[in-house]
């Protein structure tokens, strides 16, 4: 990779990535997709973000070992290549990217229309512009600045969050005033627990691994994280005990709250209904504030992580080397901003998509995370054979069996949402797939790894 001086600097501890990741899978999935999910799967949207939160764990379980296992490695593509080889790692790579590209087009769009709802006389395309200079020039300052600014970014997005949980346990539990309480009646009434049956638990699964996708950006900070043997476990730990919980316990508030059937076709997001019936004035302004700071939080983890890609493809020489160039912050400068200029063609393209953008690009990205997952998981149970003599200071404990159920469920969940997934969004999805691979069967084959 050169001398040091042109290496990426190690000055992310755990607390950064636990943001970092909480950032990147607490964003639009939760505030804006939470309608969508609710309305396929009824109450039983709780059934599919906790079987989601399983399958997390054993994925990121796999992963922190396997990052434990090969210190070197600078992103997940790195530890995947050296047990599965060039193709997964490459088609790893760039499905990865186009994730978190068209994530943060998709969420710069989103984060414009809320902020037009306090400056409507200016035009989207002029508030989406400002949002995503701001984030660029978050990510072009040091590595710390980026990761102290997510840190807090994420830390307001998720106090809210507890907000939300106490004051919806109290409307759940506590008559006060002319309030009575609610109870869990709303979780078997209008169609009962399960009012789609597994059709629409199925479907619902789609929405629930595109919310938690991002959470594996811990497997991009490898080369910028202080001891990453043992901050990554760390992370990966708290994480994922943080974001089952800041899913499943909205969600059962939402559901036990508000009718199943009345959450989608309103205008506002389900956590605003909740907000308003908390009586809090100006919960709208609240909730609007929660979800532009949460919009940018994701787009801020998705450029680091789109840039990080890049950056190590220009260093193993796939793309040209200007790519791979630091500035004296020791950022990637033209790498993030490559992800920033398709972040605006992308904006541009969602502009005049029209309403249904952000419901083919959640199906699309669904996708993507999904095998992303499907990758990790079936290279960490290789990763035990290629790397058996090695000792490792954290291991999975139930390995092999945590990793196979999780491949297991992957490989059932995407069976299952063929054949409940929109022909286009699958047709689109798979095109860009079969383009990944004709480019690597193209050059990547070429490809030579350049000696560290």
């Amino acid at each position: 990779m050169g001398n040091s001086n042109k290496k990426l600097q190690r000055t992310m501890t755990s607390r950064h990535i636990t943001m970092m990741a909480l950032g990147g899978a607490i964003g639009a999935g939760l505030f804006k997709g939470s309608s969508a999910a609710i309305d396929m799967a009824g109450p039983a949207v709780l059934i599919a973000y906790l079987l989601g939160g399983i399958i997390l764990l054993f994925v990121m379980q796999g992963l922190a070992e396997m990052s434990v296992r090969n210190s070197e490695a600078r992103t997940f593509s790195d530890l995947v290549q050296s047990i599965l080889g060039k193709y997964p790692a490459y088609f790893l790579d760039w499905i990865y990217w186009k994730m978190w590209v068209l994530n943060i087009a998709a969420e710069s769009v989103v984060a414009a229309i809320f902020i037009q709802y306090w400056l409507p006389q200016y035009p989207i395309w002029i508030l989406a512009l400002t949002v995503a200079i701001f984030v660029t020039a978050i990510n072009l300052f040091s590595v710390k600045i980026f990761a102290e600014t997510e840190f807090w970014l994420a830390l307001i997005k998720i106090s809210v969050i507890i907000v939300f949980i106490i004051a919806g346990l109290v409307l759940l539990l506590v008559t006060f005033g002319n309030h009575t309480a609610v109870g869990f009646s709303n979780l078997t009434d209008h169609g009962g627990f399960l009012p789609n049956g597994p059709t629409g638990l199925i479907a619902a699964m789609l929405v629930v691994i595109y919310s938690y996708g991002g959470t594996e950006i811990i497997g991009i900070t490898l080369a910028e994280t202080k001891n990453p043997e043992k901050a990554v476990p760390k992370a990966v730990r708290s994480t994922l005990v943080r974001i089952i919980t800041f899913y499943l316990l909205p969600f059962f508030i939402i559901v036990s709250l508000i009718p199943w059937n009345e959450v989608n076709g309103v205008p506002e997001s389900p956590f605003v209904m909740v907000f308003k019936m908390i009586g809090i004035p100006g919960a709208d302004h609240i909730m609007n504030a929660v979800v532009i700071l949460a919009i940018v939080s994701s787009m801020n983890s998705g450029l680091y992580g789109s840039s990080r890609v890049l950056y190590t493809q220009a260093m193993d020489g796939r793309i040209p080397k200007i790519f791979g160039y630091l500035s004296k912050r020791k950022v990637p400068v033209y790498a993030i901003l490559m992800c920033t200029l398709a972040m605006f063609t992308g904006v541009i393209i969602s502009l005049f998509a029209g309403e249904k953008t952000f419901e083919f690009l959640m199906g699309s990205l669904g996708y993507t995370v999904l095998f992303i997952w499907l990758i990790i998981a079936i290279a960490h149970v290789k990763s035990r054979k290629k790397q058996s003599e090695k000792t490792s200071a954290y291991a999975v404990k139930w390995f092999p069996y945590t990793t196979w159920i999780a491949i297991i469920a992957l490989s059932a969940i995407l069976i299952g949402i063929i054949f409940t997934t929109s022909i286009i969004v699958t047709g689109i999805t798979l095109a860009i797939y079969i383009f990944i691979t004709l480019m690597y069967l193209i050059s990547g084959r070429f490809y030579v790894r350049e000696a560290k």
